[in-house]
């Protein structure tokens, strides 16, 4: 058994650094790149995705199927698993972070927890079916393609979407579209971010492209509509929630089905 565990905690600490923490028990702990001040991040959004799971789902946690789009290295694919769900799959684009995911798995020995390599523009419901829940978590701000993304993340969610991103200052007005008099109103704002030093470094957080893009709260929810959600809700931060959500410059959004 010793040789076992020391074998173990030799191959978490082969996988690292870590982005994520992880307390694995007799394995020991991981050790996030994050700096402190940042960490308590994940605390927040873990803790603001469990209330609307287990709000929602009341009952019925046994028979849900949740997808984790972006799961990264599992942290919440894993909190979803250990709820008892009967299928949990992640998909990330990096088999870096799907490597460190199985591990995760291995050692909480979750059988009803699995992983693939998968980009969000090429997530299809013929190849993976529908889910009750789906997960978004902090990766919309990262895509250079968020209406593709939103739209394919809809058609393989039959319940709940929980779509967690930071957003930008909002912009609305109205638009030539044609001529003078010919006006639009225009719904929020998607900013261009550069994320190409992330990018080329091979960033773990980083999106599939150098160009990154994060809308406002406006837009985020003009897209969701459009994407096929009935409606939206962005739910508001615990008091003692990471700084980012309780300024508004993050949010955590459900978007229904029905």
């Amino acid at each position: 058994m010793a040789a076992a565990a020391s074998g173990m905690r030799e191959r978490i600490e082969a996988l690292g650094p870590w982005f994520y923490e992880f307390d694995f028990g007799e394995f020991g702990r991981t050790a996030s790149v994050l700096p402190p001040e940042i960490l308590p991040i994940h605390q927040t959004r873990l803790g603001m995705v469990d209330r609307v799971v287990e709000e929602y789902f009341t009952g019925r946690l046994h028979d849900i199927r949740c997808i984790d789009v972006g799961c990264h290295e599992g942290y919440y694919s894993v909190a979803m698993a250990r709820k008892g769900m009967r299928e949990v799959r992640g998909v990330d684009v990096r088999p870096s972070n799907l490597e460190k995911a199985r591990l995760a798995a291995e050692v909480f020995g979750l059988r009803n927890l699995v992983y693939e390599q998968k980009n969000c523009e090429h997530l299809r419901v013929e190849e993976t079916g529908t889910y009750e829940l789906c997960l978004f978590l902090g990766l919309l701000y990262h895509l250079e393609n968020p209406m593709l993304c939103l739209r394919n993340i809809s058609r393989v969610t039959s319940e709940i979407c929980v779509i967690e991103t930071q957003v930008v200052d909002e912009v609305e007005g109205v638009a030539e579209w044609g001529g003078q008099a010919w006006t639009r109103p225009y719904h929020g704002v998607l900013a261009m971010i550069d994320e190409a030093g992330e990018f080329y470094d091979d960033i773990s957080e980083a999106g599939s492209s150098p160009v990154a893009t994060c809308p406002s709260r406006n837009a985020l929810r003009f897209m969701l509509q459009h994407a096929g959600f009935v409606r939206s809700e962005i739910i508001d931060p615990p008091h003692d929630a990471y700084e980012q959500h309780r300024r508004g410059k993050r949010v955590v959004c459900v978007a229904y089905k029905r």
